[in-house]
């Protein structure tokens, strides 16, 4: 049996719902035409209760082939292998094949979006259960199906759920907990939009390493009619943050609670070159053309910002796609939450080796060095070890190296949660009406910026 890390129990500890009519058969997981890496990475870990037969239903390809060598990886791998077992259906006819065997009873969903409104309606109207990678949907009219889709989920006691790994990364869990301190944090400033309460900024890049190795992507992958400009795929993790940290357990209605004051986009330029080094392809497949100049430059519209008021607060968020990042630099997140006694910033820059930290500065001229002193010891019971380091400019948070799993590990926090959920019956009310308004948020924004 897979041992549980501290980690994974002291997020258990916080669940904030008892169970009830729990779920005592195994789990038996369906991947369902998986074009993104993130579907393999669910099951970089095994699981407690969950079959280690998964039963794949693809069209054949470059990308099914992609994602069973990831499988392949994990279950060869020298320390902590899986053992999964990869039941595989080719065929052009593979999700009516799905819908008809019923060989299990979650559908994992990591692919090309422009399907996936239609894989997560039709899975759940034939009874079961989905864990989406996100962005789940990438258009406004898509919105009404996407309610339709959580109200079959309820009618038939099933689980839709969505995959916010960074809800796990730990600077940002303490960014929430040390704006949970009345007494060192104040309260959450409203802003305005020159300057919001609330900004969060995401850099990617097309060129990276995934376990070890340099991600293969799929061409249509750089399409934003099939994988979503960066305004609604990227940011859906974004938007996600503000609200879990700005109203913790707290129901969002996105027909009063929201209003996206301000939108843009731009695209990133990628050489033919460029593609072919992430791609294996010698050239731009024909969806692709329309977004191609001088035969050789691919404009992918990928970037993306959304200014906005959530409950009166104004916030940002904006993503940000570069080919490729310097050596021995990742994917870079900057945050900062602005309260009336104290800003609490994560930077990942070269000052910070490339490794989100978390700073925390007094603001408007407020005394917090007592406050901050007595409140640790709030943040170390359920987070032991965490302490606090003084610098010029106030403090920065120091975290033992335990919490740090990064981003591949946080599938398996996101996949226990998700599991955790189902087999208990425990999700708490504020998560299915947060979804339907972080999706509101990020597809209005782009039709916003379309009106243009």
């Amino acid at each position: 049996m897979r041992s549980i890390s501290r980690f994974f129990l002291l997020t258990l500890m916080m669940s904030c719902s008892s169970p009830r009519n729990q779920l005592t058969a195994p789990v038996k997981l369906i991947t369902l035409d998986p074009g993104h890496f993130h579907a393999a990475l669910v099951q970089k870990s095994m699981y407690d209760n969950v079959d280690s037969v998964v039963h794949v239903y693809a069209p054949q390809g470059n990308d099914i082939t992609l994602h069973l060598n990831r499988i392949k990886g994990f279950n060869t791998r020298k320390e902590n292998p899986t053992h999964w077992k990869e039941e595989v259906y080719y065929g052009i006819d593979f999700f009516e094949k799905m819908l008809a065997e019923k060989a299990g009873n979650v559908v994992v969903l990591s692919g090309n979006n422009l399907k996936k409104a239609e894989y997560v309606s039709k899975s759940l109207q034939a009874g079961f259960n989905v864990l989406a990678d996100k962005p789940m949907i990438i258009e406004s009219k898509d919105f009404e199906g996407l309610k339709e889709a959580f109200a079959t989920a309820k009618e038939k006691d099933l689980l839709l759920y969505d995959i916010m790994t960074e809800r796990y990364e730990i600077s940002t869990m303490l960014q929430k907990e040390f704006s949970m301190l009345p007494e060192v944090f104040g309260t959450l400033e409203e802003g305005t939009p020159e300057n919001p309460a609330v900004t969060k900024e995401s850099v990617h890049h097309f060129y990276k390493y995934v376990s070890g190795n340099i991600l293969k992507r799929p061409a249509w992958f750089m399409d934003a009619t099939q994988q979503g400009e960066g305004i609604v795929d990227v940011t859906t993790h974004l938007v996600d943050l503000v609200q879990w940290e700005c109203f913790p357990e707290q129901i969002i209605d996105y027909t009063k609670d929201i209003e996206i004051t301000k939108a843009s986009h731009s695209a990133t330029a990628m050489t033919l070159n460029e593609f072919k080094a992430i791609t294996d392809l010698d050239q731009f497949p024909d969806y692709l053309k329309k977004d191609v100049s001088n035969d050789t430059v691919l404009n992918i519209f990928s970037n993306g910002e959304i200014n906005y008021k959530l409950k009166n607060v104004h916030a940002k968020v904006s993503v940000i796609w570069n080919y490729k990042a310097l050596e021995g630099v990742g994917d870079t997140h900057y945050s900062i939450m602005r309260g009336t006694k104290a800003n609490l910033i994560i930077k990942q820059g070269a000052e910070q080796h490339y490794k989100p930290t978390l700073y925390i500065e007094a603001a408007n001229n407020a005394d917090i060095k007592s406050a901050l002193q007595e409140n640790l010891k709030t943040v170390q019971a359920k987070y032991p070890g965490v302490a606090l380091k003084k610098i010029d400019t106030g403090w920065e948070a120091i975290i033992p190296d335990s919490y740090k799993e990064g981003h591949e590990a946080h599938f398996t926090r996101v996949t226990e949660k998700f599991l955790d959920y189902l087999q208990n019956k425990n999700m708490p009310a504020w998560e299915v009406p947060n979804m339907i308004a972080k999706y509101y948020t990020t597809t209005k924004a782009l039709e916003l910026v379309n009106k243009k």
